[in-house]
């Protein structure tokens, strides 16, 4: 099978996060048996998802390592010109749930498996499909865990995600946070008998408000990313019952996406201390006890940032596989590459199809062009590790 007819298989399999993804990782794993290539997959906890790993050639030797994540965001509330999950070609277009971010890399790589198993190779590749990426990087950290063990592994990594093809270097690490708010409850007639928690989180929100304001003024500042500072965002925000009712529980989540060489522990921390020294005092004063209020912290996920230098073997070595110029940029998304580096200590780039703007929306589609251009990488690839 060719990339697309590839794509139009791996899109057909609903891999939304919230449900399994082993009919996907079924199909990838009896695909590669059918060309001889031996796999191994690494559950969850659950057995209902998995991580896929498998090595072409010497099994002895570092090598290549193709890396993508077989999971998709909801389509749920979104409103598509076609059905999601049956790849539509219109407009030079491939339209598909995960077609551009980020299944499109995973066909094509898997397209160049027949070839790479029967041909001679001085350099391994390995493949490396991972689940849960989109709620966290959650599933390539037990990948991760069983890579750690291996007495070969990659010498360097090339993340799929979507980059029209550019060569990126270096992305942004993240921290998801969950805070709950408890206060005291009474009637809306009588406020003041109560500690409304609604309030109270809002004036923890401005905080990160105002925190993200100094870095947009402060910095530190890298002009590389399209945003070219860390960043803070609260998005999920929860409270109340009745309005008059003086609510008693809140509870928001807030990420920080950092550059990599800030350290989100330390912005946390001031968000805790404000939240420690000035608002649950306050909360307890107006509640008369010092059980009239609390503030919890609970981080949902994170993953690093990802720094690879420019002059690193594995960027040289991508920008060869390229039929364009690549100059090496940087991306404010994040991948699994800042895991594999900071665990592994194997480097990584990011360079796949399609463009993060087609990401995450309804009608998600990449251009054929741009999947044709990523057949060529690894054309180019097979070449460059094959014995002539």
């Amino acid at each position: 099978m060719n990339s697309r007819e590839l794509l139009s298989r791996l899109v057909a399999f609903d891999t939304t996060s919230a449900v399994s993804n082993l009919a996907l990782i079924e199909f990838v794993q009896q695909y590669l048996t059918e060309s001889g290539v031996a796999s191994q997959l690494v559950h969850d906890d659950s057995g209902k998802k998995a991580n896929l790993y498998a090595t072409i050639g010497p099994q002895d030797k570092s090598g290549v390592m193709l890396s993508g994540h077989t999971d998709v965001v909801p389509v749920s509330g979104q409103n598509w010109s076609s059905d999601p999950f049956v790849l539509t070609a219109r407009d030079e277009r491939l339209y598909g749930r995960g077609s551009c971010d980020m299944k499109g890399f995973i066909a094509s790589a898997l397209a160049v498996v027949p070839r790479l198993s029967q041909a001679e190779l001085h350099t391994p590749i390995h493949l490396a499909f991972s689940y849960d990426e989109e709620v966290g990087c959650l599933g390539v950290r037990r990948l991760i865990d069983m890579m750690a063990d291996l007495p070969v592994r990659p010498a360097m990594a090339i993340i799929g995600e979507p980059t029209l093809m550019n060569l990126m270097i270096a992305h942004k690490g993240k921290r998801s946070i969950r805070v709950t708010v408890e206060g005291v409850n009474c009637h809306s007639a009588y406020p003041t008998e109560g500690v409304n928690a609604i309030e109270y989180a809002a004036e923890l929100v401005a905080e990160i408000r105002r925190i993200h304001a100094q870095f947009k003024v402060d910095g530190p500042f890298d002009d590389d990313y399209r945003v070219p500072h860390t960043t803070l965002h609260v998005g999920v925000f929860n409270g109340g019952t009745a309005l008059n009712i003086v609510p008693h529980h809140c509870q928001f989540d807030f990420e920080i996406r950092h550059l990599p060489e800030d350290n989100p522990e330390q912005v946390i921390a001031r968000i805790q201390a404000y939240a420690d020294e000035v608002l649950v005092p306050a909360m307890q004063v107006a509640g008369n006890s010092a059980a009239s209020g609390a503030i919890r912290f609970t981080e949902l996920s994170g993953y690093p940032g990802l720094f690879t230098a420019p002059d690193a073997d594995v960027v040289g070595f991508v920008r060869g596989l390229l039929d364009h110029e690549a100059v090496p940029d940087k991306i404010s998304f994040g991948t699994e590459g800042g895991l594999f580096s900071e665990r592994l200590g194997i480097p990584a780039v990011v360079c796949g199809p399609g463009s993060i703007q087609q990401a995450h929306k309804a009608d998600e589609y990449v251009a054929i062009d741009q999947l044709a251009q990523c057949d060529q990488m690894m054309e180019n690839l097979f070449r460059a590790i094959s014995i002539r």
